[in-house]
């Protein structure tokens, strides 16, 4: 910004005057100021060359874009520069040596950037397909402004203020500036991108620019904006392999703010500029977008300027030279086969296939869970035992134990030479697998030979497999023959018990059952620990008063390993999963974690994209198993208030503090210290001005009051009242209150128009506030197991809704008014009551993306065969249909007839729920091959289910509720039902 050098305004009144010829009031406004220096430069302590610098990285990547933006057009509309051909060129050739000679200052080069690129967006107005579309004197008028506008430029850049930059003299700029500027242009594109932070940005603006015309001064705030993110892409990118320290973690959570203040002003323009129709309006509304995008960059720029540098390479980090390791294998028990007996299944399916191509099975898990234990379980399974004549472990890469089932020898490859060479003997490892079928077991990633071994096996088709243990999060990319992981989770309350007492060297008393839950929540799950304790209490008597001393110990060993524990995943975890881990401190403390309220929050927050989650949020969920143990609570909590994840305090670094004690992320536990407590269920009445200082920034509000009288509803219903008459919540992405009973919604909550997230299941709640329709970016509204029986028509007015639940058992109804507009982009509608009136043809069955569907269907019963033909018909339309629901009951609530068509070719469709009496049974032979998961009730059939099923090879769940098999028994030939894990045979 060089405010010591001039303002922006002064410098732009003055580049008029020159223009129009009124040189003499440009050198009285450039004597007056004394900053603007059209000839001169600054002197060196006038300027701040750290903005200096920062803001030049920014000119780069705009002046790159916009010369490939000119570059482009030039090859595929060559016609539209007819006319300017010279003017544009000499603006290109200052421009491009501008970009390697940093000789002017980057701010104003910026602007005279965004200038020319505004010029070419109206050049491609003249191409001859949108030339059509204009009248003559709209041409005229273009050709005008195309004019004026590269006249003004051609006098900015001349007037440019000139840093002082020694350059070179005698040197031929000349013949080396443009490949210079080409080999950035190509680097633009090959950037890591920083998706949580920057893409966000980048859609947003996509949307904005596509479907809206704005004012080039608007566009101009707009790309700066996301010029600017894009200027820290590679410091972000560079960032997924540090450790950041308590301050960087706050710079990181108040760029993720600022980003999000971007999309959301975006959002809040374009679907604003929809609903108005006058031009005051409009021109309004980008004044304001405008402000916002002032605002905001300044915000990125101040961010820029402050970047976190007190941090460490991971390398460098902590390793197991300065902590205690804690052998994975601490004890010669014999492993408890029932702790892992669905571990032990699912590996030994995943392993005993007729894919000869080699391939390797990861199994991923922290520290302790077990990892070493499974493997061991599997390389001496008897099925695997006969699958695999040869089998090789190491858990070191330099001692080989080989088991030969035709010799029954376990031998230990290195000392079958005389003198140790590890390539004489890899080469004779590689001669031994390269044609035996055979099993590897490598209990570590960090083995010498891996990478040789994968070379060498690749391309066998001898059905040889690879099991290899790691407690990394991500595996290298050219593990190209590399299978989906085995997620090793900690062990439930149950499993651990039983693992214990297996451990354990005595029986054990009845009074000590009483310890039970203690020793259960004390190993928080983790094998390693359970079978620990279960060694230092085998040497005790066992009474309470010594297992009770021996638990009180047995603390510092638990802590001492999950402190490495959870030092190791947070080290594994890119920075962007590590900021993921943060929103599981927001549920309270023993709670079992819905996966669908994390990823509301990931989505809603833009942490992860709508889509669905990727590779490593599987692998997120699925070690963690939706609930964290205290320890693992305890450290994530720390990790959250150092970055400031739940509020923002004035111990942070003064550039990036907004306030005191300010509130991002509120949730009610109904804890008396906290701060929110008075404010949400204290008797007084909070006065209006108290709030905003705390809420004005809020994001998101989660309640788990989940008490079952009316305090509850009344209480949250009263501080959401009182908070959006202050002013606070106008920001809110989040407002969850699933379980709080009826909760009172008042009508200002159509205020909270940036809402994507409405969470109100388990509420039962029993009417809508009418104002819900103006809560126009709501993606998900989750209404299941609420008292609402009839949703008003002005719900389709929320057009960003692509999640509908709707509660199934209160038979919710959906009103339709005439020629009603349905959001075409909705995935998810489940819980929908269908009767006579429901329109389906010609209404529902517009809704062509749907992907999860539940619908129960009644009504008299000689409507009842037109609205099941209809929703069939429907369903068949569903081309990207993943999950299917079907009722079919009478007006007494008893299963009626189902009558289907075939399914197969609905491809992606996996999982499957009906009830009602199946008219036609052979549909089930043509269900879709993709089918994994299949439940039937009262469906009445009389012949054998498993041989109208016998043809899908993917299902692993078929449950038979009652009255849904009428036969006696069920047979299934040993060919079929390769993938199937679960059978369940109700009455």
């Amino acid at each position: 910004m060089l405010h010591e050098y001039s303002t922006r305004k002064e410098r732009e009144e003055a580049w008029r005057m020159m223009v129009e010829g009124r040189n003499e009031e440009a050198k009285e406004m450039r004597h007056r100021n004394s900053t603007l220096k059209t000839n001169d430069t600054p002197d060196w302590d006038t300027i701040n060359w750290a903005e200096v610098d920062d803001t030049r990285d920014l000119a780069k990547i705009v002046l790159s874009r916009v010369i490939e933006k000119v570059y482009v057009v030039r090859i595929q509309e060559p016609t539209v520069f007819v006319g300017v051909e010279e003017d544009v060129q000499w603006i290109q050739r200052k421009l491009m040596r501008a970009r390697v000679e940093p000789e002017y200052s980057p701010e104003e080069l910026t602007d005279v950037a965004y200038d020319f690129e505004d010029v070419i967006d109206d050049l491609m107005l003249r191409s001859p397909a949108k030339q059509r579309r204009l009248g003559n004197w709209e041409r005229c008028l273009l050709i005008i402004r195309i004019h004026k506008k590269l006249e003004l430029m051609k006098s900015k850049i001349p007037a440019l203020p000139c840093l002082p930059i020694a350059i070179a003299s005698g040197a031929n700029h000349d013949n080396y500036f443009e490949e210079r500027v080409w080999s950035d242009i190509f680097l633009i594109h090959h950037r890591s991108v920083a998706n949580t932070i920057v893409s966000p940005v980048e859609q947003k603006v996509s949307a904005l620019l596509a479907q809206e015309v704005i004012h080039p001064h608007t566009k101009k705030k707009v790309m700066r904006v996301l010029d600017k993110f894009r200027s820290l892409n590679d410091f972000l990118a560079g960032l997924q392999s540090v450790e950041l320290d308590a301050c960087g973690m706050v710079w990181m959570e108040e760029l993720s703010h600022v980003a999000l203040s971007a999309v959301t002003a975006i959002e809040d323009f374009i679907n604003k500029k929809k609903r108005i129709s006058f031009a005051f309006g409009k021109l309004k509304s980008e004044d304001k977008l405008a402000m916002q995008m002032d605002k905001i960059y300044a915000k990125i720029q101040n961010l820029s300027m402050h970047r976190p540098t007190e941090f460490s390479r991971q390398s460098q980090s902590r390793d197991t030279e300065s902590t205690v390791r804690i052998s994975p294998q601490p004890t010669t028990q014999e492993p408890n086969l029932a702790s892992f007996t669905d571990d032990v299944h699912a590996m030994v399916k995943q392993l005993l296939t007729d894919d000869k191509s080699f391939r390797v099975i990861p199994i991923m898990g922290m520290e302790g869970i077990g990892k070493t234990t499974l493997a061991k379980l599997i390389f001496n399974n008897k099925d695997v035992l006969n699958h695999f004549p040869f089998g090789v472990w190491t858990s070191d890469g330099y001692e080989f134990h080989l088991r030969d089932k035709e010799k029954l020898m376990d031998s230990n490859l290195s000392q079958l030479g005389d003198v140790w060479n590890y390539h004489v003997e890899l080469q004779r490892l590689k001669a031994f697998l390269i044609d035996k079928r055979s099993l590897i077991v490598l209990d570590d990633t960090h083995i010498p030979f891996l990478e040789h071994v994968i070379r060498i096996l690749a391309e066998s088709s001898n059905g040889s497999r690879m099991i290899l243990t790691t407690h990394k999060i991500s595996l290298p990319p050219n593990f190209r023959t590399m299978s989906d992981p085995h997620l090793l989770r900690l062990r439930g309350d149950e499993e651990s018990w039983a693992l214990f007492t297996h451990a354990l060297k005595k029986s054990i008393l009845p009074e000590l059952l009483k310890l039970k839950d203690k020793i259960v929540r004390r190993c928080g799950g983790l094998p390693l620990l359970i079978v620990k304790l279960a060694e230092a209490l085998s040497h005790k008597d066992a009474t309470i008063e010594e297992w009770s001393t021996v638990l009180q110990q047995f603390h510092h060993d638990q802590q001492q390993l999950w402190s490495n524990t959870l030092y190791k995943i947070h080290k594994d975890l890119s920075l962007y999963m590590r900021r993921c881990l943060f929103y599981f401190t927001l549920f309270p403390k023993d709670f079992d974690i819905p996966a669908r309220r994390l990823m509301a929050l990931w989505v809603a927050e833009d942490l992860v994209q709508p889509e669905g989650e990727n590779e490593t949020q599987k692998t997120l969920m699925g070690m963690l198993n939706g609930a964290i143990t205290d320890a693992l609570r305890q450290y994530w909590l720390s990790k959250a208030q150092q970055a400031t994840f739940l509020g923002i305090h004035t111990d942070t670094r003064s550039e990036l503090s907004l306030g005191t004690s300010r509130i991002r992320r509120l949730v009610d536990h109904l804890d008396k210290e906290d701060v929110s407590f008075d404010h949400i269920h204290g008797d007084y009445n909070t006065t209006s001005t108290s709030l905003p200082p705390y809420y004005q920034d809020a994001l998101s509000f989660m309640s788990f009051d989940t008490r079952k009288e009316s305090k509850p509803g009344e209480d949250v219903g009263n501080f959401l009242r009182q908070s959006i008459s202050s002013g606070c919540f106008l920001v809110l992405l989040v407002l969850d209150l699933e379980n709080v009973f009826r909760p009172k919604l008042p009508e200002a909550i159509g205020k909270l128009t940036r809402l994507r997230y409405f969470g109100l299941r388990s509420t039962f709640l029993e009417i809508l506030p009418s104002s819900i329709s103006k809560l126009q970016n709501v993606q998900t509204l989750d209404m299941k197991h609420t008292s609402i029986n009839t949703l008003p028509d002005s719900i389709w007015k929320i057009q960003q809704l692509q999640h509908l639940y709707l509660s199934e058992s209160y038979r919710s109804k959906l009103m339709f008014g005439q020629g009603t507009n349905f959001p075409t982009i909705l995935q998810t509608l489940c819980g929908l009551f269908l009767d006579e009136e429901t329109p389906v043809r010609d209404g529902l069955d517009r809704l062509l993306n749907i992907r999860k569907l539940g619908l129960t269907m009644s009504s008299k019963q000689e409507a009842m065969s037109f609205q099941l033909q209809a929703v069939v018909d429907w369903v068949l339309k569903l081309n990207q249909l993943r999950s299917l629901r079907l009722k079919s009951i009478d007006q007494n609530n008893q299963p009626w007839d189902l009558e289907l068509k075939p399914l197969v070719s609905l491809v992606n469709l996996s999982y499957i729920y009906l009830l009602g009496r199946l008219r036609n049974p052979s549909v089930m032979s043509q269900f879709p091959y993709s089918l994994i998961d299949l439940t039937l009730s009262a469906s009445g059939l009389v012949e054998d289910p498993m041989r109208l099923l016998d043809k899908l090879p993917n299902l692993r769940s078929l449950k038979l509720l009652a009255k849904s098999y009428l036969g006696k028994a069920c047979f299934a030939l040993s060919e079929a039902f390769l993938s199937f894990e679960f059978l369940n045979y109700g009455s």
